[in-house]
């Protein structure tokens, strides 16, 4: 009988500590252990975005697992449930797609894990802050600066990004707000080159082909204004304004070189390192704001 009850005992005690292991490993996992989700790592935006969270992870004592969603919202979701296997304790997701993206957060949310969304929202889901630059302000800074350089009244295209990305609608709604107001501002085409530079380059092709009098270009992101410009050279058309979205270095030396006619700068790596800074707030039991905004300047050169 104390052999049965010996053996009773050992077993219950491995139970419970089976158990207690088990809660360690759910509900936000290693709270030194961040898992972050970049919708690409071609665009120099978010590899900036990436550096800025990095730094700050490592400012602050923290792990940080950066995955590549490589634009594919069926990649983003596999990426975000890899990290919630790491036992991540909180998740910060630059989504592919915000409408997609909600079956990442919910995954998160079912785990108990927070979640940071950065850049582009997700479109549900509970996410517990969003940090971004105000994009549909930015796309009336462009917007007013391409009014402003073409005198009041011109032609006008536009070379929109990522369709479904939150970016692409809030910079195109800021942009219609200032356009769609003045009739003297006529926008003949506005085609999605999804944030790529070489698509931007192969629209902006077809779009002088038809309407060759273009004289100005707002790109949702400086990738895509970068491949107009070199669309518009080859054309002819070097004196067309164009105006790019971000402010990364190829784009601020085109500024200043005179190939670019201006950029909305972003600051990603103050994004990234807002992400994580929020990050270890949630993880410490502290609120945040439920929208954290990053500063936009308009850049036109030294």
């Amino acid at each position: 009988m104390k052999k049965v009850f010996k053996f009773l005992s050992v077993g219950l005690i491995a139970g419970i500590m089976t158990g207690t292991f088990a809660g360690c490993g759910s509900a936000g996992g290693n709270t030194n252990k961040i898992g972050m989700v970049i919708s690409t790592l071609d665009n120099p935006f978010f590899v900036n975005l990436k550096a800025g969270a990095e730094d700050k992870a490592k400012e602050l004592g923290y792990e940080l697992i950066v995955v590549d969603s490589q634009n594919d919202s069926s990649k983003e979701l596999s990426n975000v449930e890899d990290l919630l296997q790491k036992g991540v304790s909180a998740l910060i997701i630059n989504p592919v797609d915000s409408d997609a993206a909600k079956s990442s957060v919910i995954k998160a949310n079912s785990e108990e894990v927070p979640v940071i969304t950065v850049d582009r929202q997700a479109n549900g889901g509970e996410v517990k802050t969003h940090i971004a630059s105000d994009n549909i302000k930015g796309g009336e800074m462009a917007a007013e600066y391409i009014k402003e350089k073409l005198g009041g009244a011109g032609i006008i295209a536009e070379l929109q990004g990522t369709p479904g990305a939150s970016a692409t609608r809030d910079r195109g709604t800021g942009f219609h707000n200032i356009v769609d107001a003045d009739s003297n501002l006529n926008v003949v085409s506005s085609q999605p080159a999804d944030f790529d530079r070489q698509k931007g380059l192969t629209v902006t092709e077809n779009m002088i082909q038809s309407n060759h009098n273009i004289q100005a270009i707002f790109a949702h992101n400086d990738e895509m204004a970068l491949g107009a410009v070199k669309a518009l050279n080859s054309g002819g058309l070097k004196d067309c304004i164009v105006v790019g979205f971000d402010g990364g270095e190829d784009a601020i030396n085109a500024v200043d070189s005179g190939e670019l006619s201006a950029t909305i700068a972003q600051q990603p790596d103050l994004m990234g390192g807002m992400a994580v800074e929020s990050a270890k707030k949630i993880n410490s039991g502290e609120s945040v704001e439920k929208e954290i905004s990053a500063e936009l300047k308009l850049y036109t050169g030294k």
